[in-house]
This record gives C-alpha cells, structure tokens and sequence, in this order.
C-alpha cells in the first residue's frame, strides 16, 4: 500500500521563518542599494537565493514584500518599546525621566537606522505602503507609550490628562526635525548625539508637562 506525505515539498516551519526573515533581509539590502522604483522581485531573489515564484507566492508582489519587512520591523519595535517602558513597575519621577530617556534613544535610532530610512523612502513612492508604514509604525506603538504616560499621571508624577496628547508632545520633543533630515541624506546622528538629544527631549517634556509636586 503507497503513503503520500501531504507536506512533501514544503519547508518545516522552522525553516521557513529562517528563509523568511532572509528574504525580508535581502529585500532591504536591495531596496538600499537599487531603490523603491529600480528594485524587481527577482532582485531580491537572486540575492537572497530563492526563486521568484517563492516571492510571489509568499509575498505576492514587490508592494507586498516591503509591507512584511514594516510589520516585522515594527513588532519587533513595538516589543522593545514594551519592554523599556515597563522595566519600572512602580516608577517615580526619577526613573519615569530614566525610562522615557531609554524610549527616547531607542526611537531616534530606529528612526534614523538604516531600515528605517530604507522603508520611509520607498512610502513616498507607494500610498499602499506609507499606509502599512502609519498603521504598523506610529499607530502601533503610539498607545503603547501613551499607556504608560497615563499611569505617570495617575501616580501625579506628570500632568497628562489626556495622554495621547502627551505623547504627541513628546515625540515631537524627541523627533524634530531629525528624522527628515537623515532621509534628506545627512549623516545618522552617532550614539553619543543621540543620548544627549534624548535626555534633552525629556527634560523639555516634564518643563512642559508639569511635574506635579
């Protein structure tokens, strides 16, 4: 009597992710290197070694890959910032100004890394993605942080009673005008640039906020 094994020719699963996060590695390798509007499917499958039908049927299209490498990145971000911001589980003001410090450094180098750039670049070419990159990004860890600045007002540690309004103060504080710039082409601010501009973000944001004393 013959058997058939109804998951001949797939991957383990195991071994699927690895290729996976290969392909979604190459597709920033390429898109840095080619840009949105030059770079190809089979671009990015010759590099990362995988055949062209693979892409397609994993990502079904260029638009589709680019929105898997943003989702990736941004749980990953998402999970990083959750992890900063609750090393404190019963913050004070001082380790509320340490905790934001660290969110603040994290933010200003992701934003201004490599994939980042990569991937901000690529949505002024494409509507579709400059809306995965809204959704997945800004709209994705905004209320994580936005959480965490209402417990700081609960605890009256800082004036914040409408929370999603202070994180917007906050970013802004953070952000500036840096991001554009490096997608603009300056330099990446190096680490040591980047922890003094987060430290003074946050001392402007508890000036603004009002430590509540």
């Amino acid at each position: 009597m013959s058997t058939t094994n109804p998951a001949r020719g797939r991957l383990p699963s195991e071994e699927r992710s690895r290729r996976r996060r290969e392909i979604l590695e190459a597709a920033v390798h390429v898109v840095a290197e080619r840009g949105y509007q030059r770079t190809t499917m089979q671009h990015v499958a010759r590099r990362a070694g995988a055949s062209k039908e693979t892409l397609y049927s994993w990502f079904g299209g260029k638009e589709g890959l680019l929105a898997a490498v943003v989702s990736t990145n941004a749980q990953a971000a998402a999970e990083r910032v959750g992890h900063v911001l609750a090393v404190a589980r019963t913050p004070t003001a001082e380790s509320a100004r340490r905790t934001l410090t660290a969110y603040a450094a994290a933010q200003l180098t992701l934003l201004t890394g490599r994939d980042s750039v990569v991937l901000n670049r690529a949505a002024m070419s494409s509507p579709t993605l400059a809306e995965v990159l809204l959704r997945e990004g800004r709209h994705r860890v905004g209320p994580i942080v936005a959480r965490y600045l209402r417990e700081l007002h609960e605890r009256e540690i800082i004036d914040a009673q409408d929370p999603e309004a202070a994180f917007q103060l906050l970013y802004g504080l953070v952000v500036r005008d840096v991001q554009i710039r490096v997608l603009l082409g300056e330099p990446a601010p190096g680490p040591a640039r980047i922890r003094a501009d987060a430290e003074q973000a946050v001392d402007r944001f508890f000036q603004l906020a009002g430590v509540v004393s």
